[in-house]
């Protein structure tokens, strides 16, 4: 009799929990609870009450349903999902007063929250372009207090200040979240930042915002455990992005794949921001297209460390630069390392003119003289770049460089500049001595089968080592087979094979 029982009350509890996993979340319509998507009525407050409801529930999904819903700031709740059905719209507000009165709130936050989504086929739209108009109108009236947009910085572009144009998705201090399959256009700002978080899942999105300046991709900032992939990534600003802000932390443990990315500055960048650093990146399988600067860029000059990144099988066509590795001392209390960084299955082509031309947002014109730059991996005297292999890699240049355009004698190699405190970027260092790839500053280092092709003629050698310890080359091919494509000065322990040498001159 008891064991009956016992056994009724196992099989009713079995009964009721298979049936709350197969109920799933509940669901919670906006329209339902008055929200009307035609694009002008506000359903700020009507949304927020729905995801308080459902993140009361214990697992809820916030359903908009097809229609354009205007709407003004949101705060994401735990145990929420956002779901944006087909032809369905969140539209940000064009009122710049609508995310608050001084600094811009982003559309979509989401702070100290756990298991977060938002999912589904449909759009959140920033509204950029009325947005700013509204910020301008501010800005002219002298209703909105901004110290930045009257001066140009050192990109010599005028601009609101960045905490008067608001991001698209903000999420802060959150754990275990989902961003999958939903279309984000026409921020002001970075479009997506995820910042202190953990858990991260980013799949099958697209990011088309080319409306305004500074409009990254997406932003990963001192995360960890976190995953890229699949998405779709046309910015005004770097396309895909980890950075560290804050000294005691990093961004560890991140995977980024088959993702297809164009951009108006570098495609995937490790920094600028780079307080604490980055550990364990893999980065694999990627299409790269009309981007301004670096396919690849890896930065620490905040103090921050690198180690452990592994890039892999990339692809990037009209492309401003190959790779750019760069240790300097920006800020921080002291600099910090670069380390243990394999790129391999690389396949770039170089072209001569902008890369970005006719996007709508373009790049910052360089404006020192320069021919086309080389890739660049570069330390600082003293404190150097170290292990690092270039394996597998294919670079096609325009050539057509001048010396009447900018020229650096191979005798004169210590007058390229250090500029340790300078901004990171290809472009730093003004004219380079080397069509190819300059190194600078670097304690082991590998090149295994690299191939530069050039479809003009450049005057200018293939590489340049200066100041490196540990250089293995094997494998190297270059367009003009003779002496004085590689270019050694200061630079000790050179291990490289037989065909190799014969294009080797040390200075």
């Amino acid at each position: 009799m008891k064991v009956s029982t016992l056994h009724k009350r196992v099989v009713f509890i079995m009964f009721f929990v298979s049936t709350l996993v197969m109920a799933g979340p509940k669901a919670f319509n906006i329209v339902d609870f008055g929200a009307i998507g035609d694009g002008k009525t506000d359903n700020t407050k009507i949304i927020q009450q729905v995801i308080n409801e459902a993140s009361k529930s214990g697992d809820g999904k916030v359903i908009i349903p097809e229609g354009t819903f205007l709407t003004g700031v949101l705060h994401l709740k735990s145990n929420v999902t956002l779901h944006l059905t087909k032809h369905a719209v969140l539209l940000g507000s064009a009122k710049r007063i609508d995310y608050g009165p001084e600094k811009a709130s982003p559309l979509i936050v989401a702070k100290g929250q756990y298991h977060i989504a938002i999912t589904g086929t449909g759009t959140i739209d920033g509204n950029g372009r009325e947005l700013i108009k509204d910020i301008y109108k501010m800005l002219h009236a002298g209703t909105l207090e901004d110290h930045e947009w009257q001066q140009y910085n050192p990109w010599h572009q005028q601009r609101p200040a960045e905490r008067n144009r608001p991001m698209m998705l903000y999420v802060y201090d959150c754990d275990d979240i989902t961003v999958k399959d939903i279309t984000l256009k026409n921020g002001l700002c970075w479009i997506q930042d995820f910042r202190n978080s953990s858990n991260i899942i980013i799949d099958n999105i697209k990011v088309k915002s080319t409306t305004f300046l500074n409009n990254d991709g997406i932003d990963l900032t001192d995360c960890k455990n976190a995953r890229i992939t699949n998405c779709f990534v046309d910015a005004a600003d770097d396309g895909i992005c980890l950075k560290s802000s804050t000294s005691n932390m990093l961004c560890e443990n991140i995977y980024i794949a088959n993702c297809k990315v164009r951009s108006s500055a570098s495609a995937i960048k490790l920094g600028t921001a780079s307080s604490g650093g980055f550990k364990n990146v893999t980065i694999e399988n990627m299409e790269i297209y009309d981007t301004f600067r670096s396919a690849i860029a890896i930065e620490s000059v905040d103090g921050g460390h690198i180690e452990n990144i592994n890039v892999s099988n990339i692809n990037a066509v009209n492309t401003g630069n190959a790779i750019f590795i760069r240790l300097g001392h920006r800020s921080g209390e002291s600099i910090g390392t670069a380390k243990n960084i394999h790129i391999k299955n690389i396949k770039v082509q170089v072209p001569l003119g902008r890369p970005d031309a006719g996007y709508e947002m373009s790049g910052p014109e360089v404006r020192e003289a320069h021919n086309t730059f080389p890739s660049s991996i570069v330390g600082v005297p003293n404190h150097n770049i170290e292990n690092v292999v270039i394996e597998n890699v294919e670079i096609s240049y325009p050539g057509l460089s001048q010396k009447e355009i900018a020229y650096v004698p191979l005798t004169h190699l210590m007058n390229v500049p250090e500029r340790i405190q300078d901004y990171p970027e290809f472009s730093m260092f003004g004219e380079l001595p080397a069509y190819g790839f300059y190194v600078r500053h670097v304690k082991g280092i590998t090149f295994k089968n690299v191939k530069l092709t050039l479809e003009n003629k450049d005057f200018r050698p293939a590489f340049i080592f200066d100041d490196v310890e540990g250089l293995e080359m094997n494998n190297i091919d270059t367009p003009t087979r003779e002496k004085g494509q590689i270019i050694l000065t200061n630079s000790t322990k050179t291990s490289v094979d037989k065909e190799t040498k014969l294009l080797t001159e040390h200075l």
